[in-house]
């Protein structure tokens, strides 16, 4: 085993996944070598990495300008850019999704985040997206909305492989669980192969700090800490559903744990440490997907421990419920954050648009 810092968290149960992508990190063979070197076991994607991808450089021209000749709008640019990229990148992480028959190496593309109200038009693109990759390491993202988690259980009851993101709230996770669960028993009463149908639960980090602490008093002593204390009780939740009678008749039936990823893991505050969200979240059947920053900060100075994420639960618990004294409203707290994610997203997809408008008039006239 090589002695990357990030690679040794997959010794302790935790897969580590690139928050990135594009098509130079595909092409130059980065990111084959991160899988070598670095143990990186998956990729997830969303607008905003694929807006600044357009940005930034030349590396799309010829196929955006080729795509603009052929007559498409620049949405379905979009899409044939996404698709194929992701696309590529599953193929590089087959043999790691082989090599641990079908319980990792996976790439996620995300439905519209314009689909968020929507679970009908969710559940179509889904299964459209699901076809157009037609590989088995592929994952669908869908938002943990109310919509949302209805078009969860429907894919999940068809087998399809999801990633069910902008999770924040225990209340929503527990949602999220019961919609894996009851699509689980839906595909095994059709007779479908529970062991086909893969799903991470994407729990979302810093954003939790960030409003938090500012919500919270100056020096107060909560700040810094709910972000954790969230996402380890978000842990005590998925171990808590995973057993007993139901988890273990689906287990029965080939069925796969949902592992929590943490995501939005970059420490937003300078006065925090820079691998905060990674060091205290090291736990079994979890997955950490890290932007560039992230894994640049790990490789260097990641000290790795096992079962972070199961320390000082007492603790967690203390900080989440001293919010309400603080005069921090956790329901309300959550689901600001799960508001401003969607909308947020939903800017990042029209700027990428936007990008993709700018781009095509500059090559192409």
């Amino acid at each position: 085993m090589t002695s990357s810092p990030i690679a040794r968290l997959n010794e302790y149960g935790q897969s580590p996944w690139y928050d990135n992508i594009r098509r130079s990190l595909l092409e130059s063979g980065e990111l084959a070598r991160m899988i070598e070197e670095d143990g990186i076991r998956g990729v997830t994607s969303n607008p905003t990495i694929f807006e600044k991808a357009i940005s930034a450089g030349n590396e799309y021209d010829d196929v955006i300008r080729t795509l603009a000749q052929q007559g498409l709008s620049s949405e379905d640019i979009g899409w044939e850019l996404l698709v194929a990229d992701v696309g590529t990148a599953a193929d590089i992480l087959r043999p790691t999704h082989d090599a641990t028959a079908g319980a990792d190496g996976f790439v996620s593309i995300e439905v519209s985040p314009e689909l968020a109200a929507d679970t009908e038009g969710t559940v179509t693109q889904a299964r459209e997206l699901h076809g157009r990759l037609n590989r088995p390491n592929v994952m669908v993202k869908i938002p943990a909305t109310p919509q949302g988690v209805p078009a969860v259980e429907a894919m999940i009851s068809e087998g399809r492989n999801i990633n069910v993101t902008l999770i924040f709230s225990l209340v929503r996770y527990g949602e999220v669980i019961e919609a894996y669960f009851s699509g689980l028993e839906r595909l095994a009463a059709a007779g479908g192969d529970l062991s086909r149908a893969n799903s991470v639960a994407s729990f979302f980090v810093s954003r939790v700090d960030t409003e938090a602490d500012r919500r919270l008093p100056a020096g107060h002593p909560l700040r810094g800490k709910v972000a954790v204390a969230n996402a380890k009780l978000a842990y005590q939740l998925f171990k808590d559903r995973h057993s007993g009678a139901r988890w273990e008749a689906l287990a029965a039936q080939g069925a796969r744990v949902q592992r929590p990823l943490w995501a939005s893991t970059s420490t937003k505050n300078p006065e925090y440490s820079d691998t905060l969200y990674i060091d205290e979240l090291i736990g079994r059947n979890t997955v950490n997907t890290m932007a560039p920053a992230s894994i640049e900060a790990y490789r260097d100075h990641g000290h790795p421990q096992p079962d972070t994420v199961e320390r000082n639960i007492d603790e967690a618990r203390a900080v989440i419920d001293g919010l309400a004294a603080a005069g921090v409203d956790y329901d309300d707290l959550t689901l600001t954050i799960e508001r401003e994610g969607v909308d947020a997203f939903a800017r990042s997809y029209h700027d990428f648009i936007a990008a993709l408008d700018k781009r095509k008039e500059e090559i192409t006239t």
